[in-house]
């Protein structure tokens, strides 16, 4: 069982705070579109694992339907947009690794603004494979305690096939196998817990553990690049 994530906590909290819904709904239809193109145009989330994570967390955002299925039919080609998926890796200032996940109909134009961040903030920007094996992709189930015990929940998770879990304030984060997070969502379900969000993540398997002056550096800098248009996802070592 994993410990308790101080600046998860506090970067969790934040989030839920500043949560711009236009930019939110943004960032999740084009999580929709590439989950519809990288499944070879399946347009059926029943069809398309990928598709109904994004689906699920759309709805969990009170996403409107009709932005959902205007998402998918541009996936199937008919607004004529694609999109592609773009990774970067580097270190923000201190040297905690950074690695961001985009989704861009323009590389060039997106690369321009992640690098801007990266110069102009103190951060370095690396090449492809510099900073990624210190993470493990991992299915992540977020749920809020409700009044259980984490000792409780934990065994619940295990039983239904997790891997391991982590406390992050009120609420309570699973990790599973990639393979293993449908799976396990369902046997949560069934034992009548309230899934918040449920997605594939980079979990960083070589933590950084600094100062706090410079964890507050990092997350301000995450924050600058979370607010690009492009930038789907950021993740980091910093525990």
């Amino acid at each position: 069982m994993s410990g308790h994530s101080k600046w998860a906590t506090i970067k969790r909290q934040k989030g839920a705070n500043d949560a711009k819904r236009g930019a939110l709904f943004t960032k999740l239809s084009k999580a929709i579109t590439i989950a519809v193109q990288q499944g070879g145009g399946v347009g059926d989330p029943s069809q398309n694992f990928r598709l109904r994570l994004a689906v699920d967390s759309a709805r969990a955002s009170n996403m409107p339907k009709e932005n959902i299925q205007r998402a998918i039919d541009r996936a199937a080609g008919k607004s004529g947009v694609t999109l592609e998926e773009v990774v970067y890796e580097g270190f923000a200032p201190g040297g905690v690794a950074i690695v961001v996940e985009a989704a861009t109909d323009n590389k060039n134009r997106t690369t321009g603004e992640v690098q801007n961040v990266f110069n102009k903030n103190g951060g370095n920007m690396g090449q492809p494979g510099s900073v990624s094996y210190m993470f493990v992709q991992k299915g992540q189930i977020i749920l809020p305690k409700n009044g259980k015990s984490v000792d409780d929940i934990f065994l619940d998770a295990a039983d239904s096939g997790a891997e391991d879990i982590e406390e992050v304030g009120e609420e309570v984060f699973i990790y599973t196998n990639p393979t293993d997070l449908g799976k396990v969502r369902d046997a949560l379900s069934g034992k009548s817990y309230q899934l918040s969000e449920m997605q594939i993540v980079r979990k960083p398997t070589m933590p950084a553990e600094v100062a706090d002056d410079v964890a507050e550096k990092t997350m301000e800098f995450i924050e600058k690049l979370e607010d690009l248009d492009d930038v789907q996802n950021v993740y980091s070592t910093l525990v």
